[in-house]
């Protein structure tokens, strides 16, 4: 009876979560095979300059994922007013956060490009594509925060159905924009561009709407986006920060890939934005079940029931080795259809189909120290591994390894990818370790 209510709880939360992070790589997805349709150049535009939303974006999951060490510990506590001071901190820090990337890309979009590529084609590309899509910015913090907050409180589904409605108004407006239909003139990237900033538009009113409205058990009060409480906002700091960092470091490392490749030629960086879209459709199920066991194991400890902390996180592991492996499956398969519908160079198809066969396998790897690291240690407050252990793997293993063999050593691109790739499978031990020490295990509210 205990199992199968285990799995009705996750599958509660997998579920809408995994459709979420769907949706999410729908969206991106869409973006890839339009442009894709319209030429390599704008294609490539339109993935490098994403990597400054991308970043950005990671920011808004490290600092909520860090807030749901407190926030699912209080959940299971009972205490959904120190909740609600928690939101409100992680709005303010997200709407500053979401003006400075704002103003930074409407200020110096070229500089922003050029640090990805120096294909002059592809910067004034990008340049045009930057200048609308920054104007989303400060929407997409004020949605991203406040859905990811309400799902360490198991709210999800109201995110899923605003983002599966929002997906489909971003596709239809991308249609009509990037190629011209109903009388529309005929915009390209920036009719990407566009589609989404209109998309965004519609999640920030269903937000308000839904905060003011209908939502009883935690509601966003704007006392407290400028409310202060010194132990929490300590709190808040110890354990978001770093979580907040990893992300950034993390993400700032998959920028630092992708400039890698950027400078590899536009061949590869088509390439490379197919793979990167495959891999987000592998771990959608994944990242769900990492955000689930955030939940459900720092519920379990916010409720003093730590020995039924570590039984999840044992189904939790399991959950994430299956699921890893059907990743690298789907990758499999998606591989042969991707080189048939997109436009692209013989070199681009040729450097498409061997790393779509290394992201098989670096999913597998992915999926386990996800659930790990994102979900289970974070459930705990154990925060500072993550960031240790990603800065380590990444920074000073495949960057630094990447950035020697495409630029000393000068090993063609499929090889150099190869290396790029590595950094899940260095921190996978360490990791190991992590686990079974169960030092994550920790109740962290007061």
């Amino acid at each position: 009876m205990e199992r199968k209510q285990f799995f009705k709880m996750v599958a509660a939360l997998v579920l809408p979560i995994a459709i979420q992070n769907l949706i999410n790589v729908g969206v991106t997805s869409a973006d890839v095979i339009m442009l894709g349709k319209v030429g390599e150049t704008v294609l490539s535009a339109s993935s490098l300059a994403g990597q400054i939303y991308f970043i950005m974006t990671l920011i808004f999951f490290g600092l909520t994922s860090g807030a749901a060490v407190l926030t699912a510990q209080y959940w299971g506590k009972g205490d959904t007013r120190t909740i609600e001071k928690v939101l409100g901190i992680s709005m303010r820090i997200g709407i500053l956060t979401s003006i400075g990337f704002t103003v930074a890309v409407q200020l110096a979009p070229e500089l922003l490009m050029k640090l990805f590529t120096n294909e002059q084609a592809v910067i004034e590309q990008g340049v045009k594509y930057l200048k609308i899509i920054s104007c989303s910015y400060i929407l997409s913090g004020i949605t991203m925060v406040y859905f990811n907050v309400m799902r360490s409180v198991e709210r999800v589904v109201i995110a899923t159905v605003t983002y599966g409605i929002s997906l489909v108004i971003n596709v239809i407006c991308n249609a009509i924009f990037i190629f011209g239909l109903l009388g529309a003139p005929v915009m390209g990237i920036r009719g990407a561009a566009l589609g989404t900033l209109i998309a965004r538009i519609f999640e920030v009113c269903v937000v308000t709407v839904y905060s003011w409205k209908f939502n009883d058990t935690v509601r966003f009060r704007w006392r407290d986006l400028f409310g202060r409480d010194p132990l929490l906002h300590k709190d808040f700091l110890k354990y978001s920060m770093p979580v907040m960092f990893n992300e950034l470091a993390w993400g700032a490392g998959m920028a630092a890939i992708t400039a890698i490749v950027g400078h590899l030629g536009s061949a590869a960086v088509a390439a490379h934005s197919v793979v990167q879209v495959s891999r987000q459709l592998a771990m959608v199920v994944s990242m769900g079940v990492a955000a689930a066991a955030a939940v459900v194991c720092g519920k379990a400890i916010g409720e003093s029931r730590e020995n039924l902390a570590r039984l999840y996180a044992s189904r939790f592991t399991k959950l994430a080795m299956g699921l890893g492996a059907a990743g690298g499956g789907l990758i499999l398969i998606v591989s042969p259809v991707a080189r048939a519908l997109l436009n692209l160079s013989d070199q681009a198809r040729s450097y498409l189909g061997f790393m779509m066969l290394v992201m098989a396998v670096f999913v597998l790897f992915q999926s386990v120290n996800c659930v790990w690291i994102v979900g289970i240690f974070r459930s705990g407050g154990d925060t500072k591994f993550g960031l240790y252990l990603d800065g380590l793997s990444l920074w000073g293993g495949s960057i630094l390894l990447g950035v020697v063999c495409g630029f000393v050593l000068h090993i063609p691109m499929p090889w150099i990818y190869i290396v790029l790739c590595c950094d899940e499978l260095l921190k996978m031990p360490f990791a190991l370790l992590r686990y079974r020490s169960y030092r994550w295990l920790r109740n962290v509210t007061r």
